[in-house]
């Protein structure tokens, strides 16, 4: 059986993506520092799948870690999450963003290298596309970025672009994934952030549970359906399978690609807030904000290229998603 080594392996994604890969029969190495996840994760996925995750705590910056990882299991394939992800935050932390995303990718490729092994998947972002692409969003597409998260995205995608430049054996997916909600549908693992959250469902969540009292909704005057601004959701289930199926690609091809994960359709702030009302039964109360620096009204991904390499598309639904979302929550707080 090939070993996976999962990075970030209790977040939001890492964790949905080892339950797929331990139920698809790969063995789990998870390496996590639990700064924005629970080590409670790692019980819940071993209830989910009867199996257990090898599991080390600590950092990626922490290179003695990563090597003494390296040194106790046979790694085939690494699948990079660990990462620090709020937009908002990086704009007031610029250097921590820097330092933990880029010299902790970093630290993980250079241990990659001194234990031969070249088969990486990178949890990239739907962030590096340039705002003013037309919709829907192409692979090809120019990138830019409006903040310093989203800039480390494109920095290590072209790190990962040279490495591959240099070493024609080395073979990568980069996943631009748009916007994971939902959870998995035993309700025992979904997003559960520590602190004030920074994506909209977790934030709808709060409010469904008298945690907050209304939703910031960051502008109305959009040109959209309904004047909010209009996101590509994906189920995170859906974005965890093509994670496993991206790793079944690099464990047999070479190179060094992108490839959107999302369902290729647009749903707005307000039908996102109708429809978790109508699954939950729960009203949300909103209050309309102007628009933040940086937000564009629309953008949602092209997925065929996710189609025809990897054999991949998404399967969940908006309604699913939400009802996923809101189990996990009502069981779990």
């Amino acid at each position: 059986m090939k070993n996976i080594l999962v990075t970030g392996a209790t977040g939001f994604i890492g964790s949905h993506t080892s339950v797929e890969l331990l139920e698809n029969g790969y063995n789990v190495i998870g390496i996590d520092n639990l700064y924005n996840s629970y080590k409670d994760v790692l019980l819940k996925i071993e209830k989910i799948t009867k199996k257990s995750i090898k599991f080390y705590e600590g950092d990626i910056l922490d290179y003695t870690l990563l090597k003494k990882i390296f040194k106790e299991n046979r790694i085939d394939c690494v699948i990079h999450f660990a990462a620090l992800k709020a937009v908002g935050e990086s704009v007031e932390k610029p250097m921590e963003y820097y330092y933990n995303n880029v010299s902790g990718t970093l630290n993980v490729l250079n241990c990659m290298k001194e234990f031969d092994c070249k088969n990486f998947i990178y949890s990239s972002s739907a962030t590096v596309y340039d705002k003013d692409n037309s919709i829907p969003y192409l692979e090809n597409y120019k990138k830019s970025a409006t903040s310093p998260y989203g800039y480390t995205k494109i920095m290590i995608e072209q790190v990962l672009n040279d490495i591959y430049v240099a070493d024609n054996d080395f073979s990568c997916v980069m996943l631009r994934y748009f916007n994971p909600i939902g959870a998995h549908k035993s309700a025992l693992i979904g997003e559960n952030p520590k602190g004030i959250p920074n994506n909209l469902m977790p934030y709808i969540c709060d409010v469904a549970m008298s945690k907050r009292k209304f939703l910031n909704v960051f502008g109305n005057d959009y040109d959209t359906i309904d004047g909010t601004g209009v996101r590509d959701y994906v189920h995170v289930v859906d974005v965890a399978k093509g994670h496993v199926e991206a790793m079944k690609y690099v464990l047999v091809s070479r190179g060094n690609i992108g490839i959107n994960l999302g369902t290729g359709k647009g749903t707005s702030v307000l039908e996102l807030v109708k429809c978790f009302e109508k699954v939950s039964g729960k009203k949300i109360n909103f209050k309309i904000c102007p628009r933040r620096d940086g937000d564009i009204g629309e953008f949602y991904a092209d997925t065929n290229k996710a189609k025809e390499i990897l054999g991949w598309e998404s399967k969940f639904d908006i309604e699913d998603m939400c009802l996923d979302s809101w189990n996990y929550i009502r069981f779990n707080t």
